[in-house]
């Protein structure tokens, strides 16, 4: 046989094998990887002291984790608000923070079936008491409560005590002052004493500070002047914090 009359036999032989090819692919199936989410956890046990001029974002960026994992580790809520000598966990750690939990799928009943009884509500149970800081407090001023503490509330984390301008706001316990200046929005003329590794005391809106960073006082030494900076009265904020976290400072200041 010649190789013309060979050319329609490779053609139909050809087109068979291409036939063959489309329909193996028709058949096969592509298997796609699921792609697994996982929280981050970072460093169990690993923590850092805030420095002067950190922020939150600045520490999550030099130990390589999200500024969220940084804010959901020590229980941060925006503005995200440090202060100097504060300690953060830079995983999690033995405070019991763990990743987001996945959100339960609910299932609805089906029409007509019976909605089971409603068990009764357990009551919600009773806040732990506060950590005691083993020793005693004083009052950093003299004069009107304004405002409270509110426990979760950005705007409430500490006491406003009314007074005059000029007016002696002195330490509230011994310790050693670790900021001393202007730079936290919302403060006005700021100091912070750190007393121990877990408790600070924060005063704000001064019109003069009296203290140096470094600097040793005692309780009851004046630290500054009351004023109004960075707020519309005359007026000291007044802030306890344990580990980092704000509490109530009329549990720990003695009754009037």
């Amino acid at each position: 046989m010649n190789a013309e009359a060979l050319k329609p036999v490779a053609r139909l032989l050809a087109l068979l094998a291409l036939l063959a090819l489309l329909a193996a692919c028709g058949k096969s199936t592509v298997v796609r990887s699921p792609s697994a989410t996982t929280a981050t956890q970072g460093t169990a046990g690993k923590t850092v002291v805030v420095q002067q001029g950190d922020t939150l974002y600045s520490i999550a960026r030099r130990n390589g984790v999200s500024v969220e994992d940084m804010a959901r580790w020590n229980s941060l809520q925006p503005p995200y608000t440090i202060y100097p000598g504060q300690r953060l966990q830079l995983g999690q750690g033995a405070r019991g923070t763990t990743a987001s939990t996945p959100a339960r799928t609910v299932v609805a009943p089906k029409t007509g079936t019976t909605t089971p009884a409603r068990t009764p509500s357990t009551p919600a149970p009773a806040p732990p008491p506060p950590p005691s800081s083993g020793f005693s407090w004083r009052w950093p001023a003299q004069g009107v409560l304004l405002s409270t503490y509110v426990a979760g509330n950005n705007t409430r984390q500490g006491i406003d005590i009314g007074g005059s301008s000029g007016q002696a706001v002195t330490a509230a316990a011994d310790g050693v002052v670790v900021y001393s200046g202007a730079g936290l929005v919302g403060y006005g003329e700021l100091i912070i004493v750190k007393h121990n590794e877990q408790w600070l005391s924060a005063y704000g809106h001064n019109r003069k500070r009296l203290v140096e960073e470094g600097q040793s006082v005692k309780a009851g030494q004046q630290i500054a002047e009351m004023g109004r900076t960075g707020t519309d009265r005359d007026k000291l904020h007044f802030e306890i914090r344990y580990n980092g976290k704000p509490v109530d400072p009329l549990l720990y200041l003695p009754k009037k």
